[in-house]
């Protein structure tokens, strides 16, 4: 669980990354978790869209796609959303205590 400072870090290094996993109207497909995954393993924080074609709401696209990714949900905006995940191999981000 991360705690408001934590947040608030993360937050701020997410503020100029762009996008680089979308969901489609197709939603959260196996494809898109395994994208997930692999990005959030290899970057530790990254930046989603839920593109307009998609039913569902960007708030609950993100909280499935972190449940089932183990990752933590740091912020959703608009239709844009973080997700943050220590590194089991390679830690590359320092949260703050």
């Amino acid at each position: 669980m991360l705690t408001g400072k934590q947040k608030r870090f993360l937050r701020a290094m997410g503020n100029e990354m762009v996008p680089i996993l979308q969901v489609g109207k197709g939603g959260i497909v196996e494809t898109v978790v395994t994208q997930a995954d692999e990005a959030i393993e290899a970057r530790e924080l990254i930046k989603g869209r839920v593109l307009q074609n998609c039913l569902e709401e960007p708030k609950s696209v993100a909280a499935e796609l972190a449940e089932q990714t183990g990752a933590e949900l740091v912020q959703v905006i608009g239709r844009n959303f973080l997700l943050f995940r220590q590194s089991k191999n390679k830690p590359l981000i320092v949260l703050p205590s």
